[in-house]
């Protein structure tokens, strides 16, 4: 609200901006009293027990050929979020290596899910071509607190390089370390845009960081993020063509656009995944890249969400093992 019609030249006009985020104040970095405020409103709202851990205990995961192992815990609850990986129970050298990551956007469901469903359904079709890891569920708490920040109000998912890292982060990164791959063949980090994008966590992300905040355009379909320094488009294409037989693909906007990046091909931009700290880019692979599920499409089921994240796999090891 601005004053208006004074006629004292020396009062200054005042601007009151319209709160976009229930915490904090517009323009105003958050204090550690609006980040308390933030944590004390969170509220598990699922079972990362029920929904991941059991899962990865179940006869169906092929454990004659794949093995559970635990590479950490985060240290604010370690016996509730305990980090389980999945990976080849044989490791051979020769092998291309495909990497999964799911869950590094907690709230993002069918990237938990998509990877669990890989595991259980698609991954004995591949075992004896290439090594296989999977980190299901990387961000265990935001998982069960549905919340796109884990419980340190840091974006995991821009936290995959050294100095910036969060314990979700540096759990799979010291993991990797240890894994001594020469080179990783393939790695797809599973993602969801969601309506709550627009509503909760990208309205949260600005008033924490004191900016402010305009609505967006959410795109209807999947798409695929690649890194600018390394595209490989023939490779996302193939991907995108794979998951065409799941789900559609999301059309850019009026300018050519999803989520303000270029559309260079249908259903995929890039951006410099590495500068971001982006968790596709943690292993600088030959072939890497995000996928983007839309759950909230009237065309969309939970069931479509998942099986489009394993096409996306299937679709990548398919286009790796026919070269």
């Amino acid at each position: 609200k601005r004053k208006m019609g004074s006629t004292d030249s020396t009062e200054e006009p005042t601007i009151t901006v319209t709160p976009f985020y229930p915490i904090g104040t517009p323009g105003k970095p958050w204090t550690e009293a609006e980040s308390e405020q933030w944590k004390a409103q969170t509220k598990i709202q699922r079972s990362y027990k029920q929904e991941v851990l059991d899962k990865l205990n179940n006869d169906n995961l092929n454990d004659d050929v794949l093995e559970v192992v635990q590479y950490g815990a985060l240290s604010h609850d370690e016996q509730r979020y305990p980090l389980f990986a999945v990976k080849s129970r044989t490791w051979q050298e020769d092998k291309p290596c495909l990497l999964v990551t799911g869950g590094v956007h907690g709230y993002e469901t069918s990237g938990v899910q998509g990877a669990i469903l890989f595991l259980q359904k698609e991954a004995l079709n591949y075992v004896d071509k290439v090594n296989i890891l999977v980190f299901p569920c990387v961000s265990p708490w935001a998982y069960e607190h549905i919340q796109r920040w884990n419980a340190d109000i840091k974006d995991p998912n821009r936290s995959f390089n050294k100095g910036v890292e969060t314990e979700e982060s540096m759990a799979v990164m010291t993991y990797l370390e240890k894994m001594n791959v020469s080179k990783w063949t393939i790695h797809l980090d599973l993602h969801e845009t969601t309506d709550t994008d627009a509503t909760e966590f990208m309205p949260a992300k600005h008033a924490q960081a004191g900016l402010m905040y305009e609505s967006e355009v959410i795109p209807d379909g999947f798409y695929l993020v690649g890194d600018s320094e390394n595209a490989q488009l023939d490779f996302q294409e193939a991907v995108i063509a794979n998951v065409k037989k799941v789900t559609h693909i999301a059309p850019p906007d009026d300018s050519g656009n999803i989520i303000d990046e270029p559309v260079v091909k249908e259903g995929i931009i890039i951006v410099p995944a590495n500068e971001l700290g982006l968790c596709c880019s943690v292993t600088g692979g030959t072939y890497f890249t995000t996928t983007e599920v839309y759950p909230d499409s009237p065309r969309a089921t939970d069931e479509i969400c998942n099986l489009a994240q394993v096409a996306a796999i299937t679709g990548a090891l398919d286009f790796v093992l026919s070269k």
